[in-house]
């Protein structure tokens, strides 16, 4: 796995975060808060640390998707109950419900991932590397 800076993701996770500010702030319907901010939010995370780290596409979108099943099955377990968390940031970040349309939605984010990756980088079989 190789290091370096890409400035195209930057400035892919500087627009996502934005539209998940969006979200969260101007309460949008349901559909949208609910579902689409959480696709959305595998695309972040993705887009995030591919600034940071050149090749391995699939292990970075399983990753991600692995840590959003992590963190919904947190919620199933009511961490944040447990632990008595009464920050809301910390809040919004864990979240507090678990919700079976929300590993859905992940699964969507990882295929978007992969399905956009695959577009972007046709003739290049290094980005798909599992090893």
């Amino acid at each position: 796995m190789s290091t370096h800076f890409n400035l195209k993701y930057l400035m892919v996770s500087i627009i996502l975060f934005l539209i998940e500010i969006a979200i969260a702030i101007l309460h949008f319907n349901p559909f949208i808060r609910g579902f689409l901010g959480d696709v959305l939010v595998v695309l972040l995370l993705y887009s995030f640390l591919k600034i940071f780290i050149r090749n391995n596409v699939v292990k970075i979108a399983v990753s991600v998707l692995s840590f959003a099943f992590f963190v919904e099955f947190l919620q199933y377990f009511k961490l944040a109950k447990i632990l008595n968390i009464q920050s809301e940031v910390l809040l919004i970040v864990l979240g507090a419900v678990f919700d079976v349309w929300d590993l859905v939605a992940y699964f969507i984010g990882f295929l978007i991932i992969l399905v956009l990756e695959k577009l972007f980088h046709k003739n290049t079989h290094q980005y798909f590397s599992i090893f």
